[in-house]
C-alpha cells in the first residue's frame, strides 16, 4: 500500500528529477534559462523541500494538512509563473516586450519585490520558445508538472484521512 509519506518522498523525487533535468537542459543542451524559467526553478526547489521535510517529519493529520497546504501554495505559484511564462509565448510578435537585463543583474541591482515585478513582467528572451516535446514549450511542461505536484499534495492530504 502507498503511504502519504512515500507519496510525499515522491513528490520530492519527483521535483528533483525536474531539478536535474533543468540542469541538464542548461548545461548538456545549452538552454540559457531566462528569468521566469529561473524563477520557476526556484518554485519547483521550494516546492521539493517542503515535500522532503513533511516525508521525513511525517507528521499525523494536522501536521499533514499544514504541509500540504505549504505544497499547494508554492505548487500554484509555480503553476502561475508557468501560465504566466505560457501566455508571453503566446504573445503576437508585435506585442512580446522588449528584452530586460539578466537574472543576476537584476537581483544584484534593484530591491527583492522590485525585481520580482520585472521578473513576472517577462521579457523578450521569456518569449522564446527554444525547445519543444509532443508540441509543449518547457513552459508548458512545467506548468503541467506544478499541477501534477499540486495533485499530489492533495492525494497526499486524502489518504492520511
Amino acid at each position: 500500500m502507498i503511504t502519504t509519506r512515500k507519496l510525499l518522498f515522491g513528490g520530492f523525487l519527483f521535483c528533483f528529477s525536474l531539478f536535474l533535468a533543468a540542469l541538464y537542459m542548461q548545461h548538456v543542451m545549452e538552454l540559457e534559462p531566462c528569468p521566469l524559467c529561473i524563477l520557476q526553478r526556484v518554485l519547483v526547489m521550494v516546492t521539493g523541500v517542503f515535500f522532503l521535510i513533511a516525508a521525513i517529519h511525517n507528521p499525523a493529520r494536522t501536521g499533514t494538512r499544514i504541509y500540504v497546504g505549504l505544497i499547494s501554495l508554492s505548487a500554484l505559484l509555480g503553476a502561475s509563473v508557468s501560465a504566466r511564462h505560457v501566455w508571453l509565448q503566446n504573445l503576437p510578435v508585435d506585442q512580446v516586450p522588449s528584452c530586460g537585463p539578466g537574472m543576476g543583474f537584476i537581483m544584484e541591482n534593484f530591491p527583492l519585490t522590485d525585481a520580482l515585478s520585472l521578473v513576472l513582467r517577462g521579457s523578450g528572451e521569456c518569449a522564446e520558445v527554444s525547445w519543444t516535446f509532443l508540441s509543449l514549450s518547457i513552459p508548458a511542461w512545467t506548468l503541467l508538472t506544478f499541477v501534477g505536484m499540486f495533485g499530489l499534495a492533495i492525494l497526499a492530504a486524502w489518504r492520511q484521512q
